[in-house]
């Protein structure tokens, strides 16, 4: 559904964008995370034919972005930094005017705006002229707007800002929820814990080069290695003298805990548990310790900062 190769966007001398190569299915969820200035906004106007590459292609759902470029703005929902809402319209004239742009049927386009406006909790407010809506309420009205002509791709910059804590996560909610209706979604944040919740894939880029591209589960092993298990026991004075099975390796202990790093969790865990019982070690609880994307995330962009 998304397909970038060698895709690359210069600006004069500068690149912004270098020879960046995307594949994500139907059903797939990418987040695309990077500092500021990174590409990412370049890259997702490349993609929705906003953009002319400079060389290198890329198609969205089957259409090529240069020479089919109508199509693929079809078949795209576009949620953008700036939404430009019409501050003098309300919500239902301003989507009825956008779906006339879809070419949508009106008495179709009344319901599906009806059933959005219900899911995003704007029914109450849909004849309040738009200037007047919060921060959090445009940003559900432009992602109502962008999943109004029903798209098989959606590209959403920053869906979550300026939103409470309850909208962010019914807005969540609603990607995980389209996500598996066949569709594709491609998302910018800086929200790495929101990034971790909804990724099926992972691409960070960096001055305009994609420096990881991966599941989340294996970004954090290619940044920071095995995972990691801890143990909480009784009787660990004499830890040192259980057998560790083979890709375990013990890498830290404090009073009643240790820790230890395993490659292949699956065979090495009921191996090591049993070690440990019948060295006369009494276990309280076992279990893995959770690593954070944001810590993956910072190894990534530290590397790519050591190799230039």
């Amino acid at each position: 559904m998304i397909f970038a190769e060698k895709l690359t966007k210069k600006f004069d001398e500068f690149t912004a964008v270098k020879e960046i190569n995307l594949d994500v299915a139907s059903g797939e969820a990418l987040v695309l995370l990077g500092p500021n200035g990174a590409g990412k906004t370049t890259t997702v106007r490349m993609l929705n034919s906003i953009l002319i590459p400079t060389s290198g292609k890329a198609r969205i759902a089957g259409y090529d972005v240069i020479t089919e470029a109508a199509n693929v703005r079809a078949s795209v929902g576009v949620l953008t930094e700036h939404h430009g809402l019409y501050g003098r319209m309300n919500a239902i004239d301003y989507l009825l005017f956008f779906a006339d742009l879809y070419n949508l049927p009106r008495d179709k386009s009344k319901t599906r705006i009806n059933e959005l406006l219900e899911i995003f909790t704007l029914i109450d407010v849909k004849k309040q002229r738009l200037g007047e809506y919060s921060k959090g309420m445009r940003q559900k009205l432009a992602l109502v707007r962008a999943l109004l002509p029903e798209p098989p791709v959606l590209l959403l910059d920053e869906p979550t800002s300026a939103m409470d804590p309850e909208s962010a996560k019914m807005v969540r909610d609603a990607i995980h929820t389209l996500k598996g209706a066949d569709r594709t979604i491609m998302l910018c944040t800086h929200n790495l814990t929101e990034a971790e919740l909804l990724a099926d894939k992972i691409a960070i880029i960096w001055h305009g080069q994609i420096i990881q591209f991966d599941t989340v589960a294996a970004l954090k092993r290619n940044m920071l290695g095995p995972e990691e298990f801890k143990a909480t026991c009784s009787g660990l004075n004499d830890c040192a003298a259980f057998p560790l099975p083979a890709g375990v390796k013990m890498i830290k202990k404090e009073d009643h805990v240790v820790h230890f790093q395993i490659d292949n969790p699956t065979e090495a865990n009921p191996e090591l548990i049993r070690n440990m019982v019948n060295a006369g070690i009494n276990i309280i609880s076992f279990h893995k310790v959770h690593r954070s994307l944001e810590n993956a995330y910072l190894a990534a962009v530290h590397q790519a900062t050591k190799q230039v």
